[in-house]
């Protein structure tokens, strides 16, 4: 039998490369599955299905959303990283995964930089400090008389470390004892504040403002350094006797590491053209956050300053969970 000549050898590393290259270009050929690693109904699952949909659109391939809520985001973050790395499967997540839970535990079971692919920055923005009507505060200063007159009385609910350090960062700048009742979901904790179950939280505006606008709620402040868009009648917390308290969160797009950079391209591509579109805008401005649309890079950067800021922080929040 006759050997195959020479240049068919010396071309295999090419066609190879090309084979690999025609694949990325065609990406994606099948469904795209979002992992989200909180509870259904929250914010960045109501983010993440917004953004699925005009993935959609523009790719012609359904977009599946998973819920993997659990420890912070943690349990949605290892089941995505055991998920082959090949573009099909996409993590929508917050600063909660990407940033913050770095500096809160003291054993993470996955880096939030070194472990994952940046693909595209979705939204910035704040919290809500929401009470039950039945609280007699009517503002943040008649809220800190309140805790002082009956420590360790009231209550806030959280459910992940973000919500969880707007009560204790605002404990600990309010010179107020507040007692912590965790949760799994942003909505149980509405819920059981509507019911009179827990006094207040500082959780997402997404979240809290309908139930503000339908009454259920009182808003006493926002988190941000500034008033939030769409939100310009509560003041921030800041200006409200507690200088200095700010805090803001943030949902972006990654992907397990070692995800091809054609395809991390790609994706950034479609989900930044969702992020800029007037719906988008409609959906974050009505509740105080904004679009933020960001390359690759952009995302990595802004990730690894957050981080930072998110050590500094918890220090002087003095938090740390196990």
């Amino acid at each position: 039998m006759r050997g195959f000549p020479k240049t068919f050898f010396a071309a295999v590393p090419l066609i190879l490369a090309c084979t690999g290259a025609m694949a990325q270009s065609s990406f994606p050929s099948r469904p795209i599955r979002v992992i989200v690693p909180f509870a259904a109904g929250s914010t960045t699952d109501q983010v993440a299905r917004f953004i699925g949909q005009h993935v959609t659109e523009q790719t012609r391939q359904p977009v599946v959303v998973e819920n993997k809520p659990g420890a912070n985001g943690i349990i949605g973050i290892q089941y995505a990283l055991s998920q082959p790395a090949d573009g099909y499967t996409v993590i929508i997540t917050t600063s909660t995964t990407h940033a913050s839970n770095a500096s809160l535990y003291r054993k993470m079971p996955y880096d939030p930089v070194a472990d994952f692919v940046p693909i595209a920055g979705i939204s910035l923005g704040g919290m809500v400090l929401a009470v039950s009507p039945t609280v007699k505060a009517e503002n943040v200063p008649e809220l800190i008389a309140l805790a002082r007159d009956k420590p360790g009385t009231l209550t806030f609910g959280s459910a992940s470390s973000w919500t969880l350090a707007g009560g204790e960062l605002f404990k600990q700048q309010a010179k107020v004892d507040i007692l912590h009742i965790p949760y799994k979901a942003m909505s149980a904790v509405v819920g059981d504040i509507i019911g009179g179950r827990v006094d207040m939280t500082f959780g997402d505006s997404l979240s809290i403002m309908p139930q503000v606008r339908n009454g259920k709620l009182r808003a006493l402040g926002v988190s941000t350094r500034n008033r939030m868009p769409g939100l310009e009648t509560v003041p921030t917390i800041a200006e409200q006797g507690v200088p200095g308290y700010e805090l803001s969160g943030w949902v972006a797009a990654f992907a397990p590491k070692g995800t091809p950079a054609e395809v991390a391209d790609k994706l950034n591509e479609v989900i930044t053209t969702a992020v800029r579109m007037p719906e988008a805008a409609r959906l974050f401005c009505e509740s105080g956050w904004r679009p933020m649309p960001m390359s690759r890079q952009e995302l990595a950067d802004f990730q690894k300053k957050d981080i930072e800021r998110w050590s500094r922080i918890v220090k002087t929040a003095k938090m740390e969970l196990e």
